[in-house]
């Protein structure tokens, strides 16, 4: 059911799609730490390009609302970074991309890879952004859930915009919007997704042996891709018709399971981005953002966004050996991911001679 529901709301781009008047512009602070913007109306004029008429419905309302950038902050955890100006304590923030459906996979990420904690005396954070889902009786309760969870855990930011793929790019704006606001001096980030297996002991050890760069300087890695275009097919996920993207090639840029940047970067992506058109696709945007910047990302053989490869299907794919050296790998239900992290804690502890 859940899967379902999740599958239809990805038609829906924001949750005002059944208005004339959505989204939000001009920002105003309001008490407790929450955001609210003036109204933003929809873009009639986006009717008028050509071909607009034979869209899908989902295409049809992102171009209407394509400048909307600024919704209602429903969470918000200002202080999660300990204050803007005790931010750069902040070695690693974990940010993950989740679906207010998505309440097993938050709960097990707590529990494993995203735990809060202290690794080579320097932390780790992190943080859950989120938009909404569903209308009226079904959307207060998915919103009553997260507030729950933020009661209990602090760790959500909530926009009031509908939680679909073709919203993700925006997404990314809205953090990195908070980022420059309640955490600006943060060392590196995880950006990834809710289903992905993070090594985030090897990602510290693996930023913190860095030479130069203590996150004041460019660094954006994951699984490299390079050298595509524009999926032109409208049967595909990924479609993006000339409408949306004229150009027939993308610059290079990491899949969006999962990266690791720099502060340093992360803010020059927000700031490049107020000048860049949303594209839906959101890896792909923050490869346009470095490009704008003359920056690239760059390859890492540890980061597994299309899978990893185990050598033998007679072997265990979740065998915690196959992932000992890994920074990222996607995907996974949650039992997998729970079970796969117990496992490598105990490998772990055997090889220090801890058990």
């Amino acid at each position: 059911m859940c899967v379902y529901s999740l599958l239809f709301y990805v038609l829906l781009p924001f949750s005002f799609t059944q208005q004339e008047d959505p989204p939000y512009e001009l920002l105003t602070q309001i008490p407790k730490s929450t955001y609210q913007w003036s109204l933003c109306k929809r873009k009639t004029a986006a009717a008028n390009i050509t071909g607009f008429s034979s869209l899908p419905h989902n295409l049809k309302d992102f171009l209407y609302y394509r400048h909307c950038r600024h919704f209602p902050m429903l969470l918000d955890v200002p202080d999660k970074c300990g204050g803007a100006g005790k931010s750069a304590d902040v070695f690693l923030l974990l940010v993950v991309k989740s679906s207010p459906l998505n309440y097993d996979r938050r709960e097990v990420l707590r529990k494993t890879w995203a735990m809060e904690r202290q690794h080579n005396g320097l932390w780790i954070r992190r943080i859950f952004i989120s938009g909404t889902t569903a209308e009226g009786h079904e959307k207060s309760r998915m919103n009553k859930l997260l507030e729950l969870e933020q009661r209990e855990y602090s760790d959500i930011l909530q926009w009031d915009f509908t939680d679909s793929f073709y919203n993700l790019t925006l997404k990314q704006i809205l953090f990195l919007e908070w980022m420059e606001r309640s955490c600006p001096d943060v060392r590196f980030l995880l950006n990834g997704d809710d289903d992905v297996f993070a090594h985030t002991d090897n990602m510290v050890e693996y930023l913190q042996n860095l030479k130069g760069n203590d996150g004041s300087k460019h660094l954006f890695i994951g699984h490299l891709i390079q050298g595509v275009g524009p999926i032109r097919s409208p049967g595909s996920k990924y479609f993006i018709p000339v409408q949306v993207q004229e150009s027939d090639s993308y610059p290079p840029y990491c899949g969006g399971g999962g990266f690791l940047l720099s502060g340093y970067t992360a803010s020059v992506i927000y700031n490049m981005s107020q000048s860049i058109t949303i594209l839906p696709i959101d890896d792909v945007y923050m490869g346009m953002c470095l490009a704008k910047a003359g920056l690239g990302p760059a390859s890492h053989v540890g980061v597994k966004t299309a899978g990893l490869q185990i050598p033998s299907k007679t072997l265990d794919a979740y065998d915690p050996c196959f992932y000992r050296d890994i920074l990222l790998v996607h995907r996974f239900l949650p039992a997998h991911l729970y079970h796969m992290w117990k496992n490598q804690t105990l490998v772990k502890n055997k090889d220090q001679n801890i058990i």
